[in-house]
Order: structure tokens, then C-alpha cells, then sequence
């Protein structure tokens, strides 16, 4: 069955004159859960997840990034609109909109970078922070923005949401979701964005984090595993560190691992839920 593009509701709250959209389900009174899409994409990727754990009791939070989706840009665009720190602060805007004081948080991709920079100095309100798509540090040559820019407009978003579906993923029922956020992007957020990911290192805040960490190491996004190695060498000896394998999935492996993905984060949180007590 194909999967229909769908955003949550929207609900709105406004940060240095961005409007940020987010969905908001579940029991208002359950444990709170983000789940935070990565770059070119859109809580539209998390809209059944978030149904899904709604029904298990959690109130689950999908922001729209600042530029992406239903979240407005800042006028002008400029580079340090989109700085790691700029987007990260949004993420806890809206949790503090929802007067959430602690929450569990998954990210993908850009999502899980943005939780890397809070986590040094807003850890305490994170119950435990997982990831897929994300290395803790990243170190590649400078990015052809122009090039990005020139593809861009030589394709079409179109034909780029078309090719990008099917290299995201294997799921041939998710790529419409894939096709629709990939056609929907702002390429100048893109670019502006891809000029503050391409070089980072976040390890030593996930290293000082006390709580639970899950990481999960998905089988097809080669890209990304490439660059886990300065990653793993350092978190691994970490007791609340964990390593999931997970063979079938992509970059977005909500998308193509479905089941599994929803199997590990409900273990985890659990896990970590009753270790509190």
C-alpha cells in the first residue's frame, strides 16, 4: 500500500520573527517524544510514526524545521539563520512552547546534529536522544553551493524529487512521502544549510551527556556509515551508549525499516522509563 504525503495538524510558535510549525499527538499527559526530520525533508516523513506512538501513550512532538515544510525562513535568508546552534535553539522554543521540561528525543540526519548541540547545554531536559542518518562529527571538502544550485535549476524539483525518492529508499510505498518533501524545498535554505553541516564536531557533547544514547547503524546509508568511525571509536566504551545494527534501512530508515525502527525506540524508552524509577 502507498503511503499518503500527509502532514499532523499544525500549531504554531514564533522565535526571532520565525514562524515554527510542529504536530502535536497523543495524551497531552504522556511521556514527550520529538521526532526531528533532517535537511531537505519535513515532519511529514514522521506523521505515522507519530501516530503510532500516540497510541502507545507518548504526546509526540514533529517540528517543521526553520525553512522546511510548514516553518517559515527568515527574511533574507542569511547564512547564520542556519547555523547548527540557530536551528537547535528552535527545537527548544517549541519545547518550552509545550512547557515540556524533559522529553525523549530522535533525530535523523540534520535532526540528530541539532540535538548533539543541546545536549551541552539543555542535557538535563533530554530523557535520552537516539539517532539514525547522523555522525557526531563530519569532516568533508568545502560544498559547491553553486553547483548544488545549478543541479537544482538544470533538473527541476520535479525530476529531483522523483531521483531522490528512489536513492532514499528501497520502500517503493514510502517514496511519494520522499518524492513530496523533496519537491517542496527551498534550495537556498538547503545551501545555506549545507554550508554549516559539512564540517562540525559534536562527539564531545554526546560524551558529557549523562543519559542514554542510541545510535542506530543502517544498513544501506554507506554515506553516513563512512563517516562513523571517529564516532564509535569514542562512544563506544560509553556505559549508556548504545549500537543498533540495523541491515535494511536507509537514511531515512523510519521509511524502509519501519517496524523495526518503531520495535527499537519503544524498547529504549521503556528501558529508560523504568531505570528512573
Amino acid at each position: 500500500m502507498t503511503l499518503t504525503p500527509e502532514f499532523l495538524d499544525a500549531n504554531y510558535v514564533e522565535r526571532d520573527g520565525v514562524r515554527l510549525a510542529y504536530g502535536d499527538v497523543g495524551p497531552k499527559d504522556g511521556p514527550v517524544v520529538f521526532l526531528v526530520h533532517g535537511l531537505a525533508a519535513s515532519g511529514m516523513q514522521f506523521t505515522a510514526d507519530a501516530h503510532f506512538f500516540a497510541k502507545w501513550g507518548y504526546r509526540v512532538i514533529v517540528p517543521d524545521l526553520r525553512g522546511h515544510g510548514r516553518s517559515s525562513a527568515p527574511t533574507g535568508k542569511k547564512s547564520e539563520d542556519f547555523s547548527i546552534a540557530e536551528m537547535a535553539k528552535d527545537i527548544i522554543a517549541i519545547a518550552d512552547h509545550i512547557e515540556a521540561s524533559v522529553f525523549h528525543y530522535v533525530g535523523n540526519s540534520l535532526g540528530g546534529i541539532l540535538a548533539l548541540w543541546a545536549l551541552k547545554e539543555h542535557g538535563a531536559r533530554f530523557r535520552s536522544f537516539a539517532s539514525f542518518g547522523t555522525s557526531y562529527s563530519l569532516r568533508t571538502p568545502e560544498a559547491g553551493v553553486g553547483l548544488l544550485k545549478w543541479i537544482y535549476k538544470l533538473l527541476g524539483p520535479n525530476l529531483i524529487g522523483r531521483i531522490g525518492a528512489v536513492g532514499t529508499t528501497k520502500n517503493k510505498a514510502a517514496r511519494p512521502i520522499v518524492r513530496a518533501m523533496l519537491t517542496a524545498i527551498d534550495i537556498d535554505v538547503v545551501t545555506q544549510i549545507v554550508g554549516h553541516v559539512g564540517n562540525y564536531n559534536l562527539i564531545d557533547n554526546a560524551l558529557a551527556y549523562p543519559g542514554p544514547i542510541m545510535l542506530l547503524r543502517c544498513g544501506h546509508d554507506k554515506s553516513v556509515n563512512s563517516a562513523l568511525g571517529p564516532t564509535l571509536s569514542k562512544m563506544k566504551s560509553q556505559d549508556d551508549f548504545t549500537l543498533i545494527e540495523v541491515p535494511d534501512g536507509g537514511h531515512c530508515a523510519n521509511l524502509d525499516a519501519t517496524d523495526r525502527v518503531r520495535q527499537y525506540l519503544l524498547e529504549f524508552w521503556q528501558t529508560t522509563e523504568q531505570n528512573e524509577r
